[in-house]
């Protein structure tokens, strides 16, 4: 096999085992791609470590990151030839995945997996353009991929594995006693994920800092309504927190192979349970991380509210630069009917102890939830405003990600919107994106993870939702632009 460019990791002279393809967020053909960065696809790059380590040739093709058209995905695909290709399938996606799988060389064998294969199996497996897929992992992926390539028979032995019946045209499910190990990995034995799959980390970042992504745990044993990773949605996955001395263990190697001095944990416990914050700080403290590296993470606004100002003081002198909070809403019923667990007024008091230390707080914030009424909506936009100008003066900044709802299946709120017999699945799955304003500098950051089914869950229209996502947009680059 020839060296094809874009695909990361693979080794030219030999035979492509696997290829994992992360699909693009829509179809660049139509419109070329206005920002530059996106999220590292770690999932996949520990199932392609994980592989490697095994001796299989390995390569991941992560169309979105290289705004790559659906028709170069495929051709790239037929290309390099790989005897199985994987994809990630997630909601918003998998309409453009089940187009790419449909095009694929009969030759190539395809698996899956992704949230979305969690939530729609059958639908997925009976679904004509995916008639070549020999098998669909439900859960984390990493040994049972493995198996896989060793011998695809191997599939009626691996749990939660699934196929359609080539006779019976019915789903089948694998599975034998003594094998649910599959099903929730050592974490702390898994090999470092090697970052030749990945496209874009770690990357030099616009204060010339050299950045990774990492994950830390894996599981979140909340049930935030909206969410893919809500603890109900996902009954099959054991929370685990990797030691903390593995995880130092990965910060050492990447600082002394690519320098790396910022670090972003993207799981949901790394600042989300006091057990976990202690236990890491206290490495953390032992390593004196704080004096050579800066590192963000996600939190959760519940836990960060009690815990003392010590606690705090010590993140901040541990190197913590910037916490990502899930404020959803300046709404107090919706942060109830949500299942948020959190008042804006906790919120609050948790953006300003962090600011007033030196932290910056990114808050992330939805528009249009079912049920939310047009004064819910702008009580929203006003916690916003209220927050910029409460850290207006401090040394650490806020910054604000506002999203339209979208419903995503396996999730407590799409139950909760099917059950009222109002919309049906395949209106809700209806994704389109949303074009916010390409040519505006404010927009381009953010404009490809818009999404919207078209329908209207609360008071507030489309149109009005939207208008409120720009102004909002507008006026945090110019508060972001006006920082430098």
């Amino acid at each position: 096999m020839s060296a094809i460019p874009l695909l990361q990791g693979p080794h030219p002279a030999e035979p492509l085992d696997l290829l994992l393809v992360n699909a693009p967020l829509r179809d660049y053909a139509a419109r070329p791609r206005v920002n530059d960065y996106t999220l590292p696809v770690l999932g996949m790059a520990y199932i392609a470590t994980y592989a490697a380590a095994r001796g299989y040739n390995v390569a991941v093709l992560d169309a979105e990151a290289h705004g790559l058209p659906v028709q170069a995905t495929i051709d790239l695909i037929n290309q390099a030839a790989p005897r199985w290709a994987g994809f990630n399938l997630l909601a918003p996606t998998y309409e453009i995945s089940a187009r790419i799988a449909a095009a694929l060389d009969p030759r190539i064998r395809i698996m899956a997996g992704g949230h979305h294969a969690k939530a729609m199996p059958e639908r997925i497996l009976t679904d004509p353009r995916m008639a070549r897929l020999d098998a669909l992992i439900l859960g984390e992926a990493e040994t049972r991929v493995a198996e896989l390539l060793a011998d695809h028979r191997n599939r009626s032995h691996l749990p939660a594995v699934m196929w359609l019946d080539p006779v019976l045209r019915t789903p089948v499910t694998g599975g034998q006693p003594g094998t649910a190990h599959h099903l929730a990995p050592d974490i702390d034995t898994m090999p470092f994920v090697d970052r030749t799959y990945l496209a874009q980390d770690p990357y030099t970042a616009s204060d010339g800092r050299i950045e990774a992504n990492m994950v830390g745990a894996r599981g979140c044993p909340y049930d935030c309504s909206f969410c893919g990773a809500a603890v109900s949605a996902n009954p099959d996955v054991t929370i685990r927190v990797r030691q903390p001395g593995n995880i130092i263990e990965e910060m050492h190697r990447l600082r002394d192979r690519y320098a790396v001095r910022a670090f972003r944990f993207v799981d949901d416990l790394f600042l989300g349970a006091r057990r976990v914050i202690d236990q890491m700080m206290t490495a953390f403290t032992d390593e004196r991380v704080g004096e050579w590296a800066v590192w963000d993470a996600t939190g959760r606004i519940n836990v960060l509210h009690r815990a003392p100002d010590e606690m705090l003081d010590l993140l901040a002198a541990c190197g913590l630069r910037e916490v990502a909070l899930g404020i959803e809403s300046g709404s107090e019923r919706m942060l109830t009917y949500i299942d948020k667990r959190i008042t804006p007024a906790m919120a609050t008091s948790v953006v300003r102890r962090l600011t007033r230390r030196g932290i910056r707080v990114k808050g992330y914030f939805i528009l249009g939830f079912p049920t939310e009424t047009r004064a819910e909506m702008q009580a929203t936009v006003n916690l916003i405003h209220r927050l910029w100008d409460l850290t207006d003066n401090e040394i650490g900044t806020f910054r604000a990600s506002v999203f339209q709802f979208r419903p995503y299946p396996g999730t407590p709120e799409w139950t909760r919107l099917t059950a009222t017999g109002r919309y049906t699945p395949e209106q809700l799955l209806n994704y389109t994106p949303v074009n916010l304003g390409a040519d505006d500098e404010a927009l381009r950051g953010r404009d490809e993870f818009n999404f919207s089914s078209g329908l209207q869950f609360g008071e507030a229209t489309e149109a009005e939702i939207h208008t409120r996502l720009v102004d909002l947009a507008r006026a945090q680059h110019a508060r972001t632009a006006g920082s430098h």
